[in-house]
C-alpha cells in the first residue's frame, strides 16, 4: 500500500532552509576571522583560504555520494547521519592545533555537511509539484539567505569576545541545532515504493541519464556559475573590504549584509512571482541583473573608482542576480530529474561547489592589495552563466 507523503508546511520549509544553510553558515561566520587565524597559526592568508576551498570541494563530493544514496536508502537516514558527522567535525575544529588539521577537518565538514544542502532541495522537490517547486525552493533559499545576513555580525562579535576559536565554537553550537532539527523536524519524503533499487550500478545510473540531457546540463552550468560569481565576491570581500577599502572588521561585516539582504528580498519576490511568471522568464531576468552587478564591479575596479558605496551597490546587484539565477535554474533542472531528484540535486551541488571551490583561491593569486582578480572572475562567471541560460532557453 502506498505511503502517504507528509505536507510541505511552513515549519518544514524553515527546517529545510536551516539545513540548506550549511554552506553559508560555515563560511560567512568566520570570514572576518581569516586574518587572525593566519596570524595565530603562523601561516599565510592564502593557506587559510584553503579551508574555504577544501570545504567547498567536500560539499561537492559529498553531494555526489549522498544524493544518490538518498534515492535508494531514503532521505531521512542519510540526512541524520551526515548532520551528525558534521556536528562532530565542527566541535573538533575548535581545538585545531595547526592549519593542516583545520584544513582536514573543514574537508570532513564539507563532505558531511553536504547532506543538509542536497537533501533540503530533494525533499522540497519530492513534496511539491510542477512550478510550485519554484515557490518552495525560493522560500528555502530565502531562509538560507538569512545566514549571510546574520552570520558576519555574529561572527565578528564572537571574534571580539573569544577570538577565532570562539567563532568556530559558535558554529559547533549551530551544527548541533541542525542535528536536532533534522531528528525532530524532518520526516521521510521518499516512500519505499518510489526508491531506486540498491547497488552501485543502479545508484549511478541516474547520473548518466541526467548528463545526457542537454538542457539539464546547461541549467546546471548556469546554476553553478551563478554561485561561482557570488562566492568569488564572498571569498575576496574580507581582503578587498578591509585591506583595499580600509573598512574595520565590524564595518565590513555589516556592509557584507547588503548582498545577503538582496538575496533574501529577491527570493521572496521570486516565490510570489515565479509560479505566475514562470521560472524560465525569472531566470532570464536574473542573468541580466547578475551581469549588471558583475560588469559594474569590473568597470569600477579597472578605472580605479571602486569605493565603499560602489562596492556595496555591486554586491547588492550580485545578490539579486544570484538569487534569481540559482532558484530558477535549480527548479527547472529538478523538474526534469523526475524521481531521481536526489541525483539531480547532487549534480547541481557538485558542480556548484567544484566551480566555487576552484574560484575561491584564485581571487587572491595576485596579492591581497588588489580587487582585480575578484572582479575578473565574477565577470567571467556571470557572462558564462548568462550564455548557458540563453542556450538552455533555445
Amino acid at each position: 500500500m502506498p505511503t502517504a507523503q507528509p505536507r510541505l508546511t511552513a515549519g518544514l520549509l524553515a527546517a529545510l532552509g536551516l539545513l540548506a544553510a550549511t554552506s553559508a553558515l560555515a563560511t560567512d561566520l568566520y570570514l572576518s576571522s581569516i586574518p587572525s587565524i593566519a596570524a595565530d597559526l603562523q601561516t599565510s592568508p592564502s593557506r587559510v583560504q584553503l579551508t574555504l576551498s577544501l570545504f567547498f570541494f567536500g560539499l561537492g563530493a559529498g553531494q555526489l555520494v549522498l544524493g544518490p544514496l538518498s534515492d535508494s536508502l531514503g532521505r531521512r537516514p542519510v540526512l541524520i547521519a551526515g548532520t551528525a558527522v558534521f556536528t562532530t567535525a565542527s566541535v573538533a575544529t575548535v581545538f585545531s592545533p595547526t592549519i593542516e588539521v583545520l584544513i582536514a577537518l573543514r574537508l570532513v565538514q564539507g563532505i558531511s555537511g553536504a547532506a543538509g544542502i542536497v537533501l533540503a532541495r530533494a525533499i522540497a522537490a519530492d513534496l511539491s509539484r510542477g512550478e510550485n517547486a519554484v515557490k518552495a525552493l525560493s522560500l528555502i533559499a530565502m531562509v538560507v539567505g538569512v545566514a549571510p545576513l546574520v552570520a558576519p555580525p555574529v561572527g565578528s562579535l564572537a571574534h571580539e569576545l573569544w577570538g577565532w576559536r570562539g567563532v568556530l565554537a559558535a558554529l559547533a553550537v549551530i551544527a548541533a541545532s541542525m542535528l536536532l532539527t533534522a531528528w525532530r523536524g524532518v520526516p521521510e519524503s521518499l516512500p519505499r515504493e518510489k526508491r531506486l533499487s540498491r547497488g552501485l550500478r543502479s545508484t549511478l545510473r541516474p547520473f548518466g541519464g541526467l548528463l545526457r540531457d542537454r538542457v539539464f546540463v546547461l541549467l546546471l552550468l548556469a546554476y553553478a556559475l551563478g554561485f561561482t560569481a557570488m562566492i568569488s565576491y564572498v571569498s575576496a570581500s574580507p581582503f578587498v573590504g578591509q585591506q583595499v577599502l580600509g573598512m574595520s572588521p565590524v564595518a565590513y561585516a555589516f556592509a557584507f549584509t547588503a548582498g545577503a539582504t538582496a538575496f533574501i528580498a529577491t527570493n521572496l519576490v521570486n516565490a510570489r512571482l515565479g509560479p505566475r511568471v514562470g521560472p524560465a522568464r525569472m531566470l532570464a531576468i536574473g542573468s541580466v541583473v547578475l551581469l549588471v552587478g558583475a560588469l559594474g564591479m569590473l568597470a569600477f575596479v579597472i578605472t580605479g573608482t571602486l569605493t565603499i558605496a560602489s562596492f556595496i551597490a555591486c554586491a547588492f546587484a550580485l545578490g539579486c542576480g544570484t538569487a534569481l539565477t540559482m532558484s530558477n535554474s535549480s527548479t527547472l533542472a529538478l523538474m526534469r530529474a523526475g524521481h531521481a531528484r536526489g541525483s539531480g540535486s547532487a549534480l547541481l551541488g557538485t558542480a556548484q561547489f567544484a566551480l566555487g571551490g576552484t574560484a575561491a583561491p584564485l581571487v587572491g593569486l595576485w596579492g591581497e592589495g588588489t580587487a582585480l582578480p575578484m572582479a575578473v572572475i565574477i565577470a567571467a562567471a556571470a557572462v558564462l552563466s548568462g550564455i548557458f541560460n540563453l542556450l538552455a532557453r533555445r
